[in-house]
């Protein structure tokens, strides 16, 4: 969930609730928890373009993990899923936070330890 949602933004640029909702499959509620966590991460930032509107949009620190998990896909192929989706099937929403704690500690890597 937190991945689709930050592909979401990613890919369709800055967007209201309503349309996070339907881009990323989610339920109101679910997102706007989501939201939460991830601008509280700095992974995405609320922004006012105009009087009573708010858009959310993916930080370039969301951006570094989305590509993260992009290099992921390419160790765990799967067909006709996005790249992130793919990823995210291995993850529990626990453990996709770990990641992105590990990410701005500059502690996760995807190279082999020997």
């Amino acid at each position: 969930m937190y991945l689709a949602t930050l592909e979401a933004l990613a890919n369709y640029g800055p967007m209201k609730l309503t349309r996070i909702t339907c881009k990323a499959n989610l339920n109101c509620g679910s997102l706007k928890r989501i939201l939460k966590d991830l601008i509280e991460k700095d992974l995405v930032e609320e922004r006012k373009p105009k009087k009573n509107i708010v858009v959310y949009a993916a930080t370039p620190k969301a951006r570094t993990i989305l590509a993260c998990f992009k290099e992921l896909s390419k160790i765990i192929p799967m067909k006709d899923e996005s790249a992130i989706e793919r990823a995210s099937m291995f993850y529990t929403e626990d453990y996709q936070m770990t990641i992105v704690q590990e990410l701005e500690q500059d502690s996760f890597s995807f190279e082999n330890e020997e």
